[in-house]
């Protein structure tokens, strides 16, 4: 009897001792900086709008719909969100926020074109730039108007993901399916290029100069690097597990990928074109870990426009990790909503 009490004693303690532990190591933001965050909750069908300077939840807006990705219009005050729908659920259009007072404004219907993913705002202009994952068009959205102005076909399958060239009237959507990206000229309104690859390219981003494309392949878990006059490949760089994203520094020297299955974000020079760093998400070391951090799956990258921190969307914990760009080290996490993806930000 006495050894019994003695080992319920001692599993008492020892759930007392992880609920503390737990307790401790939940999300703490401990830096200071300017901006508010918003960041897209697939699950909870939200967005969490957090203030970076005083380091707390402004709001968590309900969306209705599973969205997916952000994108703020700088020219407008605008945060426009895409509204992608579940697995049976086909949606087509975007919500668009105004920060002033974190109300949704509007939506704007894609028309045939649906499940939106993909977002950017369009240089110097009030309109946003969409891809869609049924459709496989890239729909210009005039946000003032309220207007979708033209759809061009990328001629490929499952179009996700875009970026556009800082001179030239060029966009860059990578499919997914068709494992390639479709080069898009904005003045003729038409596909011009098709670089082709193997399935599953996802992430994208170019350097600063226009020069590089650099491109993620989830299944062979690596980056192609793609010289933008001749469309060739300069040359391919290892990563980590299945790498959803990448984000070039805001300075264009470094490069973060996030390689979901791994539970890493991987640090890159730019100019070397080699890995210079790995940064770890807790959750992956023993399974006091993964009870406490939950198993890390890192997606959505965004870079702070004073170039001192990114922020890395840790899908499965509900979190967002915020990075040192100059240690290359998690100093801090935002607790969120459920499996966080997009993230757009006001400076």
């Amino acid at each position: 009897m006495r050894k019994l009490k003695a080992v319920i004693v001692v599993l008492g303690l020892f759930f007392l001792g992880l609920v503390v532990f737990y307790l401790m190591k939940q999300p703490t933001y401990s830096i200071k900086t300017e901006g508010t965050l918003y960041i897209v909750n697939k699950v909870s069908k939200s967005v969490t709008i957090f203030d970076l300077l005083k380091g707390k939840e402004v709001k968590e807006l309900s969306i209705t719909v599973e969205p997916h990705e952000a994108a703020f219009v700088k020219k407008l005050n605008s945060i426009v969100v895409t509204n992608y729908g579940v697995s049976d659920t086909n949606e087509n259009n975007l919500t668009v926020i105004n920060p002033t007072d974190n109300q949704i404004t509007h939506k704007i219907s894609l028309g045939k074109s649906s499940k939106p993913h993909g977002i950017i705002a369009l240089k110097e202009s009030n309109k946003v730039g969409v891809v869609t994952d049924i459709g496989n068009h890239l729909s210009i959205v005039n946000i003032e108007t309220g207007k979708l102005e033209k759809q061009i076909a990328t001629q490929q399958k499952f179009s996700h993901l875009l970026v556009q060239h800082p001179i030239k009237p060029l966009i860059y959507v990578s499919n997914i399916n068709s494992g390639s990206v479709s080069v898009i000229d904005m003045e003729l309104d038409s596909v011009v290029k098709i670089i082709p690859f193997t399935n599953k390219v996802e992430g994208i981003d170019i350097s600063l100069d226009g020069s590089e494309l650099w491109v993620t392949n989830i299944e062979e878990n690596s980056i192609a690097v793609i010289n933008t006059e001749t469309y060739e490949t300069l040359t391919t760089i290892p990563t980590g597990k299945e790498p959803l994203r990448l984000k070039f520094s805001t300075d264009g020297l470094y490069c973060l990928v996030s390689n979901s299955s791994d539970g890493t974000i991987s640090v890159y020079d730019a100019k070397m074109k080699k890995q210079i760093s790995t940064i770890k998400i807790p959750g992956k070391k023993n399974i006091v870990e993964k009870i406490v951090y939950r198993t890390p799956r890192p997606v959505g990258i965004l870079m702070h426009p004073n170039g001192l921190y990114a922020f890395v969307s840790n899908f499965t914990a509900g979190r967002v990790e915020v990075i040192d760009m100059k240690s290359f080290k998690i100093v801090s996490s935002i607790k969120v909503g459920q499996m966080p993806d997009g993230l757009a930000i006001i400076n």
